[in-house]
């Protein structure tokens, strides 16, 4: 597309705009047809100038809204990571509490069965003193005969009241092993009941917290897929703004070629680096070369005018 613009402001600027001095072998052409065919060309390339110029502000106009789109998307690229940046790291302190409390509530569990294992080894302890007692007790029964025949023969018991006192103490006591015992055995089975509903409990909470992190998991993975898709998006814009780029240095570069061209032909070394102000020059150029050549038509068609009254009068 440049080559051709270049080509066509050579061309035109080589073979329409030149000034030439009309020479005597076009005598057969009328002053007024050579003046009509001059305006048509300078139409041409008037036209052709104008359409140009409108294309290449047009083009200049778009490629700055393009510009803008893509700054404008930049921005909020770098918003919504920013977003998910502060979501992800509060999601981590989240899971880090949940996993620390987790921890704190298994050390607490861990505790508990500490405690119930304390509790049956004293139940244990408490049901040997127990079976020791019963022991003790059937033997006393089996003793008890002999027993009598002691009191009969001892001088420890003066009457067998004092042996039945002796054997209520010793029932007191076994009573209250077993009292204490029952009371060990419910102590224990609260204890299991409380477990058994902190376990489930925790379970499921654990069991939330899991479902909860796979949720999370899920949308990261989304939001990974979401930056590749974008940063893809991305790439593609900055590789289309680069072509836009390229071409509008190309034009650039055409342009400078024309104004070159023009200071050539005006014998000038002005230096203009700003696009516009060269096509602007170049404006004045062609104007001033369309009112140069009007000049010389109308003269032109003075001096035919001229000729022919001077040769009538003749």
């Amino acid at each position: 597309m440049t080559v051709s613009l270049e080509e066509y402001f050579r061309t035109t600027f080589e073979d329409k705009l030149l000034v030439k001095m009309p020479e005597r072998e076009d005598d057969h052409l009328t002053p007024a047809t050579r003046l009509l065919e001059k305006r048509r060309e300078m139409q041409e390339v008037e036209q052709a100038l104008a359409a140009q110029k409108e294309e290449f502000q047009m083009k200049m106009e778009s490629l700055q809204q393009r510009r803008e789109e893509l700054e404008r998307k930049e921005y909020q690229l770098k918003e919504s990571l920013l977003k998910f940046d502060k979501f992800l790291k509060e999601n981590d302190a989240k899971r880090a509490r949940a996993v620390k409390k987790a921890e704190e509530e298994k050390k607490l569990s861990k505790q508990k069965d500490s405690e119930i294992s304390k509790l049956t080894e004293d139940v244990g302890e408490l049901s040997k003193g127990r079976d020791q007692v019963q022991s003790r007790l059937e033997k006393h029964v089996i003793y008890h005969r002999y027993l009598e025949r002691v009191l009969e023969q001892a001088d420890e018991f003066h009457e067998i009241r004092e042996v039945i006192d002796r054997h209520g103490t010793l029932v007191t006591t076994h009573e209250d092993l077993l009292e204490r015992e029952q009371k060990n055995q419910d102590a224990m089975e609260r204890e299991k009941v409380r477990l058994a509903k902190f376990l489930e409990e925790k379970n499921n909470e654990i069991m939330s917290y899991n479902n909860e992190l796979a949720n999370l998991q899920t949308q990261l993975d989304n939001a990974q897929a979401s930056a590749v898709k974008w940063e893809a998006i991305w790439t593609h814009i900055k590789n289309t703004a680069a072509k836009k780029t390229l071409l509008l240095g190309r034009i650039k570069m055409a342009t400078h070629n024309l104004f070159q061209l023009v200071n050539r032909h005006l014998k000038q070394a002005v230096e203009m680096e700003n696009t516009h102000e060269q096509l602007s020059k170049i404006q004045t150029f062609i104007l001033d070369l369309t009112q140069i050549t009007q000049e010389i038509k109308r003269a032109e068609t003075a001096a035919g005018t001229t000729s022919i009254f001077g040769g009538s009068s003749s």
